[in-house]
């Protein structure tokens, strides 16, 4: 039985209606559950990792795609599960399929983790990705790659790009999208951990909206 087949069987195994419901209330929606939550997702995975050995083997992209294209949210995030398990395997030639990924099924629960990991990943080792791919989301129509450009550094700490962090916010700076500006604030409140003048210093001469400024401005 294939690896797909067998951790639908058993995800399916453990429905649960009366968790859907309020999942689905909270995620506005926009996908349906089967009820299943975090901690017993991450459960019923170790158990299938430690099953079918799918760790120890080449990062697949036909089995991240194959839980993409099922119905219930739960399979998504195990997708994610399996990514963030296999970062060390993914390369430069992975980031048009997680570009695919972004822009597919697209809400935070899974744009937030893609683009602080595993193009986070992919861009501290291959750094030509920013001018090749990066800056085009970062200037794009997309609301997700926009937010994603945004994100990609959010683990730099020390190791982040500034000036390439406060372009990106100064461009997308006038957007009225919630979870652009929600990003961009999001993206300061980070490294103004690693460097809270210098985030205070951009927040005060940089027009943002009031989200921007008060979720970038926590921690200075």
């Amino acid at each position: 039985m294939k690896e797909i087949d067998i951790l639908t069987r058993l995800f399916r195994s453990k429905e649960n209606r009366e968790n859907a419901f309020f999942m689905e209330k909270y995620m506005r929606n926009q996908f349906p559950f089967l009820g299943i939550k975090t901690p017993e997702r991450r459960e019923l995975l170790r158990e299938f990792f430690e099953e079918t050995g799918i760790l120890s083997k080449p990062y697949d992209e036909k089995f991240v795609w194959g839980l993409w294209g099922l119905e219930e949210r739960e399979f998504q995030a195990a997708a994610l599960d399996y990514m963030e398990k296999s970062l060390k395997k993914l390369e430069k030639v992975h980031l048009n399929g997680i570009e695919k990924l972004i822009t597919t099924k697209s809400w935070w629960d899974t744009v937030d983790m893609l683009s602080a990991k595993a193009v986070g990943k992919i861009a501290a080792d291959h750094p030509e990705v920013i001018k090749e791919t990066i800056d085009n989301w970062a200037y794009g129509d997309d609301l997700w790659l926009r937010r994603s450009a945004i994100l990609f550094q959010l683990k730099y700490k020390q190791k982040t790009n500034e000036e390439l962090l406060y372009r990106y916010c100064k461009e997308n700076g006038d957007s009225k999208e919630f979870f652009i500006q929600k990003g961009i604030g999001w993206a300061l409140r980070e490294y103004s951990k690693t460097n809270p003048e210098s985030v205070k210093r951009f927040i005060a001469r940089t027009p943002l909206s009031k989200l921007s400024i008060r979720e970038g401005s926590k921690y200075i």
